[in-house]
């Protein structure tokens, strides 16, 4: 009976672990200035989730650069134009797809959205396939038009000295901010 109640009790444990640490995939984007780590909203826009770390698993991201800086906006990047020097198309690229909008959260300071066409051309609000955008501040007037997919968890200093560059009249950076290197990682999280 002892040996029971000693079985019992461990497959209780198993079925409820209070406290027990759990594994969960992050995206890291390495920079010159340092790493980004983006938790995903994986129950609120699970298509872009998917999405974004399939392209980093591809190496997609690699090489890309956040060729759009706004200082006390957004920084955007993702689009694979950008690998090569013809700075005229950077922020026109994508991997051939668009994304149905997932539009449930709001726009704060260090969320990660998803840019598209504007709504005369794009009424569905459809997101590009790749390019992604990370808040500087809190933007409501975004909100109910852009999907929100991710946030920033660590490297939000990074995100700042990146606004910070000196860009030219386009809003592109004089000197590329190019993502090294983007990849999934496991995190343990409780």
């Amino acid at each position: 009976m002892k040996t029971l109640s000693i079985l019992i009790s461990i497959l209780l444990a198993m079925l409820n672990p209070q406290g027990k640490e759990k594994e969960k995939e992050v995206v890291v984007i390495e920079t010159k200035f340092g790493n980004i780590v983006i938790e995903l909203f994986e129950d609120v826009a699970p298509k872009h989730s998917e999405n974004f770390k399939k392209l980093a698993r591809e190496g997609f991201y690699n090489g890309t650069t956040f060729h759009r800086v706004i200082p006390g906006f957004v920084i955007q990047g993702g689009d694979p134009l950008s690998k090569d020097n013809d700075r005229s198309n950077d922020g026109r690229g994508g991997p051939g797809y668009t994304l149905p909008a997932e539009i449930k959260m709001p726009h704060k300071k260090g969320f990660v959205g998803a840019a598209r066409q504007p709504d005369s051309v794009n009424p569905e609000k459809r997101s590009n396939g790749s390019q992604f955008y990370i808040c500087l501040d809190d933007l409501p007037h975004l909100d109910n038009n852009y999907t929100v997919f991710g946030r920033v968890i660590e490297g939000m200093d990074v995100v700042e000295k990146i606004a910070q560059v000196p860009r030219d009249k386009r809003d592109n950076p004089i000197e590329k901010v190019e993502m090294k290197k983007v990849y999934v990682k496991k995190i343990k999280v409780k």
